[in-house]
């Protein structure tokens, strides 16, 4: 990679690390717990909805999520342990109904049942535990690793910092298909495959460049989309 592409990717990172650039962004949900001054608890609840319906148009992510949360009266862990999800074959957010939102929930309370927070997941343990997926040792989580994003990074600005202990060094970059296009352009993988190893390689690519805190690249690759966006994703997360 050459220097002026490290020297841009720098600086975007820096640039797009802003909490101005994430009001209308599923992390505004967690964040705002937090502001609330709300348990670990609530907001691991809330990362793991916002991540769920990450997909699609921001606004529309902002506009379900919130119907989400309002349906949990903003106390999701308590909704969570109480029961009585709802449970209807209707649609929340896209595909995802109001059933696949009460399985999550099952889910949740039978792990905060035994364990009081998620940190100890692995990506692959999140998947099977929380999501009700199958193990996919291939996968590249996209999803997940935000989360995970979201919980562990600390530099106070967009990310939250409360999972103490995992390292940022640790992390993985989220991959989809438009963070794929985007590191593809730079040169951070050559490979076509939206897979682990790819993940790994474009992570391997930032710890070159953000060493000990990789998923800082994260901010650079939405910076790209957000100045070179494509006609059909200027609103797609």
């Amino acid at each position: 990679m050459d220097t002026t592409t490290v020297k841009t990717l720098i600086a975007w990172a820096e640039k797009y690390n802003d909490p101005q650039f994430f009001t209308e962004d599923p992390i505004a949900f967690p964040r705002k717990f937090v502001s609330m001054g709300a348990s670990l608890k609530d907001t691991e609840v809330a990362a793991v909805f916002a991540a769920h319906f990450a997909w699609g148009r921001r606004a529309m992510i902002v506009r379900d999520l919130g119907r989400l949360f309002d349906h949990m009266g903003w106390k999701p862990y308590d909704y969570v342990m109480k029961g009585g999800w709802k449970d209807d074959p209707v649609s929340v957010h896209r595909t995802i109904k109001w059933c696949d939102c009460a399985s999550i929930c099952r889910r949740l309370r039978d792990y905060y049942s035994a364990f009081d927070s998620l940190e100890r997941l692995s990506p692959d343990g999140m998947r099977t535990e929380i999501y009700g997926q199958k193990s996919d040792p291939k996968a590249p989580n996209k999803k997940i690793n935000m989360m995970r994003r979201w919980m562990v990074r600390c530099d106070g600005k967009v990310d939250l910092g409360l999972w103490k202990d995992t390292s940022p060094e640790d992390l993985l970059i989220p991959l989809d298909v438009h963070v794929h296009t985007v590191a593809t352009a730079l040169g951070l993988t050559s490979r076509t495959q939206k897979d682990i190893v790819t993940v790994r390689e474009i992570t391997d690519a930032f710890s070159g460049i953000f060493p000990g805190d990789p998923c800082k690249g994260d901010f650079a690759l939405f910076g790209y989309g957000v100045t070179h966006p494509k006609k059909e994703e200027k609103t797609e997360v």
